[in-house]
């Protein structure tokens, strides 16, 4: 396993896609993390007032809440985690690295390991980062403190990294299938935050539907299971009742998805003629 993963370094290294589209990534994390705190900050020096309620006593990172409210706004980025194995599996596509690699002795298991160590060490490192981001900003402007409030409620951590490892996995699949990274960005891009949430919607929502079984088949797309995994947090602020735990059905669902990923990643490499 080490030798493969160093095998990925090696290519992405000195690959300045790579060094950018991370950087947007912690970027865009880093500003979820703290952009709702400094904007309670900003309101309460702009002088807000909410029937005399001071903006920055709203608990939005308070221990435990702040799992759920950080991974939940942070799985909005993950695409571009998405974009770099695109971009990676074209890059083998297109400069016939797969196929060096296969006649030097390479096996396609290997190959298939080398991205899913990739996708998974990506996924151990952005949880890091929004672990480490949710510890600073709680210890920052939660009102609770106490181990026992701190890691309650961390499996969204654990939710956040399967969500990155599955949506990533759908991304390595499609850069093998259709081997244009420009149009798989763009059509993962579309369908991710267009498409299939449209058709959603419409299910979940249109009168012809709705009172049909159509929404619980809308539960079975592919982005709704990794949506419903961490669901919206933020109606807790407005006394109204949410989801604060991990759905199993989403996770057996989304874990369909997975295996049906990786058994068409592991048919298209062994029938594909790579010598």
């Amino acid at each position: 396993m080490i030798r493969v993963l160093k095998l990925e370094w090696l290519k992405v290294k000195n690959y300045r896609v790579f060094w950018v589209l991370t950087a947007m990534y912690l970027v865009a994390l880093l500003i979820i993390a703290s952009a709702g705190g400094l904007f309670l900050e900003w309101l309460k020096h702009q002088g807000a007032d909410f029937d005399g309620i001071d903006p920055t006593i709203l608990p939005i990172f308070d221990f435990p809440d702040i799992w759920q409210n950080i991974t939940y706004l942070g799985s909005f980025v993950k695409i571009f985690l998405a974009f770099i194995v695109i971009i990676s599996v074209n890059n083998d596509l297109t400069y016939n690295t797969l196929r060096q690699n296969i006649i030097d002795g390479f096996s396609k298991k290997e190959y298939l390991a080398s991205k899913m160590m990739m996708i998974i060490s990506m996924a151990l490192i952005s949880t890091l980062f929004v672990f480490i981001a949710g510890l600073i900003n709680g210890s920052i402007y939660s009102h609770v403190f106490g181990t026992d409030v701190i890691f309650d409620e961390m499996e969204f951590l654990a939710a956040y990294f399967y969500e990155i490892v599955v949506y990533s996995t759908l991304a390595f699949l499609l850069a093998l299938i259709i081997k244009k990274a420009g149009f798989v960005i763009v059509a993962l891009f579309l369908y991710t935050i267009m498409f299939e949430p449209i058709a959603v919607a419409i299910l979940e929502n249109a009168p012809v539907f709705k009172d049909g079984v159509w929404p619980e088949i809308a539960q079975f797309f592919p982005i709704k299971s990794l949506n419903n995994l961490i669901k919206v947090p933020f109606g807790r602020y407005i006394f109204m009742e949410i989801e604060d735990n991990i759905s199993l059905k989403a996770i057996a669902i989304s874990l369909g998805w997975f295996v049906f990923y990786l058994s068409s990643i592991s048919f298209i490499l062994n029938k594909r003629d790579l010598k």
